[in-house]
């Protein structure tokens, strides 16, 4: 599967722009995705298209619902907004198509390193980049006199004086829900103890080890600087505690850190201090505890081709250069001809120069994660050690590998 962080350093640094043109469709469209700010502008950008009908459902919820809703004939769903893991469960599926005959088509006002291309054929096109990393609070590292963190151990010697100063109570923050969002927060911590999740050339998983029980440990001892129900947290909940000026130092995604202090209800004291930086590292290493990710978009397999071909071009149209504006410009480091960097993709950029992994398009990564999800939670609420909880995780991931065919 051909996606690198040198394609993306590449794509995310091309300012050439190009003319946006009216979009003519003559067949539905009807998105599946996230509901962060950058894609609801890529939507609603793709809504202005004329002569068919153009739906979004945009939600938390999407990977829970995109492969059923892209499995009928016809299929719900015209195309799914995706990232790095989650089109390897539409392409496990078989539901989506090769994008190729439509770049050929009505791609022209796509960049090369946009296309993303699994086995040969373009499946994807991706549209923006993003990574998780360091946001804080200046003024309240300031008042404790400490410099922004670049470790996760800084971190925490700095989560300790907060606390000691009785500036705030919980002043780490994290995306640490149960599921999909604490197995990510693993997969960071992981990587950034030069671990690797299987065995090389196979599909046997390898994280019952040294690296992952120091990544547990690093974990369960950022929750205790975390709001005691941040196993409910996801990335929503996570920026609503920043917003209230509860939470100084946290690792987000940088599509949700350009629009953090742009919400009404904001604390002025978190409008005028909040500032961001590169991803941290971990126990001494130089690898970033975060991986790189980039978000694009499908088209269904099991549509007819006029509406494989009016959703391509409504999307198309939705990440033409001219949708950038003062508006939609800082909600994400994009990979569109124009883009010029603003200061909210300077932890995204630091992501890139530091090398950061590309979170693994395998196609049984996400039973790991699904597995990850489900198992870590006990040893994070103090029920089981790090080495049970990973090693019900290698179980779990390996019944689900065997159904599917990736073991024996």
């Amino acid at each position: 599967m051909k996606f690198t962080h040198i394609a993306l350093a590449s794509s995310v640094l091309a300012f050439a722009a190009t003319a946006g043109s009216a979009c003519e469709i003559s067949a539905r469209v009807n998105i599946v995705g996230n509901e962060f700010p950058a894609i609801h502008s890529v939507a609603d950008a793709a809504k202005e298209c004329t002569g068919g009908e153009v739906k979004a459902n945009l939600t938390a919820d999407h990977q829970k619902i995109n492969v059923a809703g892209m499995t009928g004939n016809p299929a719900e769903y015209t195309s799914a907004i995706i990232a790095n893991s989650s089109i390897v469960a539409l392409m496990n599926e078989d539901v989506i198509r090769p994008l190729d005959d439509l770049v050929a088509k009505h791609g022209d006002g796509l960049q090369k390193t946009q296309l993303i291309t699994i086995d040969g054929k373009i499946m994807a096109v991706a549209f923006m980049a993003n990574a998780q990393h360091l946001v804080y609070r200046a003024d309240v590292l300031e008042e404790i006199g400490v410099e922004p963190p670049k470790s996760y151990e800084d971190l925490l010697a700095a989560a300790k004086m907060i606390r000691e100063k009785g500036i705030m109570e919980n002043p780490v923050g994290g995306a640490y829900k149960a599921g999909w969002n604490l197995a990510q927060e693993f997969n960071n911590m992981y990587l950034g103890h030069g671990g690797s999740f299987f065995e090389p050339g196979s599909a046997k998983v390898s994280i019952n080890n040294e690296q992952g029980v120091a990544a547990l440990e690093m974990m369960k001892s950022l929750s205790e600087y975390m709001n005691p129900d941040f196993l409910t947290h996801d990335s929503n909940a996570t920026n609503t505690e920043f917003r209230a000026g509860n939470v100084a130092l946290m690792n987000m995604w940088g599509s949700r850190a350009a629009t953090l202090a742009d919400a009404d209800g904001v604390v002025q004291e978190v409008k005028d201090h909040m500032a961001i930086s590169g991803p941290l590292t971990v126990a001494g290493g130089s690898d970033a505890a975060s991986t790189l990710w980039w978000d694009g978009w499908t088209v269904a397999k099991n549509i007819p081709d006029a509406e494989a071909e009016a959703t391509f071009i409504a999307l198309t149209h939705g990440i033409r250069p001219d949708m950038l504006n003062e508006v939609t410009a800082p909600q994400a480091v994009w990979l569109i001809d124009g883009y010029e960097p603003t200061d909210a993709a300077q932890g995204v950029f630091e992501a890139v120069q530091m090398s950061t992994s590309p979170y693994p398009m395998l196609p049984y990564m996400g039973l790991l994660h699904t597995a990850l999800g489900a198992e870590l939670s006990d040893f994070m609420q103090g029920k089981e050690s790090a080495a049970q909880a990973l090693a019900d995780t290698e179980a779990a991931y390996t019944a689900a590998a065997k159904e599917k065919g990736f073991l024996n």
